[in-house]
Order: C-alpha cells, then sequence, then structure tokens
C-alpha cells in the first residue's frame, strides 16, 4: 500500500510504500530535513 505522508518538522510531503499490512512501529526519515518520525501518526491519505 502507497501512503502519503507529512513530516512534522517541515511539513514537506512524501511517499511512503509499505511492504507489509502492519504499520505498527514503522518509521521514516523525511528526505529533505532528516527528522524521523513514525509513519502511522502522520498519514495524509491512501493513495492505491
Amino acid at each position: 500500500m502507497m501512503f502519503l505522508l507529512k513530516c512534522p518538522k517541515c511539513g514537506n510531503n512524501m511517499k511512503y510504500d509499505s511492504r507489509g499490512a502492519i504499520l505498527t512501529g514503522k518509521r521514516k526519515r523525511c528526505v529533505y530535513c532528516g527528522h524521523g518520525y513514525k509513519v502511522k501518526e502522520h498519514i495524509i491519505e491512501k493513495i492505491r
């Protein structure tokens, strides 16, 4: 599943492709500012 995430620090949107259905404990690092955050708490929408 592909999700659109928003970085809590800089506010930029990024795509995240999850390999499995479980998002608990997954983290993403922002490609713009380098801030790491939990995926589940910052999902804007499901893309496909």
